[in-house]
């Protein structure tokens, strides 16, 4: 896809259908990071706060955890536990875990390996993951806000309102409409930079399994690395939810990436199903439970840009 032609008027605005064309390109190219970053090996590390009725934090606890490509799968190798490296058993018992996927990587047959991977493209479906990422320019009305320095860089500014009345085509795109958000959209390469969403209206999946109410915040940063791709840095989550319609939970999530660094062209590992699913563990959900909270499509690393809520478990 073409760069859209974003030549302002005598007023300096740009019409929605400028604006539109160009989230478009926005999310193509962010589909494009994300394959990248199956190039990359990183650190993680997520710190959450528990927070009571009034608001008060009432627990801290972070893990930092060591993100890897073993074979074709992302794994994620926990390393510390709030600050502090594991003890010596929850370290052997990690390294367990590790070395189980390796091995059911490496014993599996030829055809074993196809028939996984084919099953793996089709859950994919990076047709739909565009036809999402189209829908998702359809559904707002968008607004340029100005240009503003980021990291010593030009960046559009660009409010976004869901579309009164509209009616979404696909399944997924019904969750973008119950959210707003300011995007910061690289002048130069047109790459995303920043969104701050917020949610507008009480958001329910899973066969309301889990809510998501009114007010939740997500704040999502990217970093330029090797002058060749734009990984995420930076997410912070002001979470309010009800998980099973019985329990609330009230916290913050922030989560940090870091220390991205390149594989070798010769490594036998080659990309995983997805760059990277920002998966937030709210505690409840059983990992059988895998369901997803879409948020508006720039700001996910997947096909259809899939915010995952889940525990930790070893995926076979």
């Amino acid at each position: 896809m073409p760069l859209p032609d974003l030549t302002v008027d005598g007023k300096g605005n740009l019409s929605q259908e400028q604006i539109q064309a160009w989230i478009r390109k926005v999310a193509e190219k962010d589909l494009e990071n994300g394959k990248k970053q199956r190039d990359y090996t990183y650190t993680e590390r997520e710190e959450e706060h528990k927070l009571d009725g009034k608001g008060k934090v009432k627990s801290t606890e972070s893990h930092t955890r060591e993100v890897v490509m073993i074979y074709d799968r992302q794994v994620e190798r926990l390393i510390a536990k709030n600050d502090k490296p594991l003890s010596t058993k929850d370290a052997a018992k990690e390294e367990e875990r590790i070395q189980k996927i390796m091995d059911q990587r490496a014993h599996e047959s030829a055809a074993e390996r196809k028939k996984r991977l084919a099953k793996k493209e089709k859950e994919k479906d990076r047709e739909g993951g565009r036809r999402f990422e189209s829908e998702i320019a359809d559904a707002y009305n968008f607004r340029l806000a100005g240009i503003e320095q980021r990291n010593g860089r030009d960046a559009r500014v660009v409010d976004a309102d869901p579309r009164p009345g509209y009616q979404p085509h696909l399944k997924d795109a019904k969750y973008p409409p119950k959210f707003r958000f300011r995007a910061w959209i690289d002048k130069a390469e047109t790459q995303l930079v920043k969104l701050n969403a917020e949610s507008i209206d009480t958001v329910s999946w899973g066969l309301f399994l889990a809510r998501l109410h009114k007010r939740s915040t997500f704040v999502y940063q990217t970093t330029r690395v090797n002058d060749e791709v734009w990984l995420p840095k930076h997410l912070a989550v002001k979470l309010d939810a009800r998980v099973a319609l019985l329990k609330n939970f009230n916290m913050d999530m922030d989560i940090t990436y870091r220390d991205y660094k390149k594989l070798r062209t010769d490594a036998k590992i080659v990309g995983g199903e997805c760059g990277n699913s920002f998966k937030f563990r709210v505690p409840g959900l059983k990992s059988s439970s895998h369901k997803a909270l879409p948020l508006p499509a720039i700001m996910m690393r997947c096909p259809q840009r899939k915010m995952a809520v889940c525990r930790d478990s070893p995926e076979t």
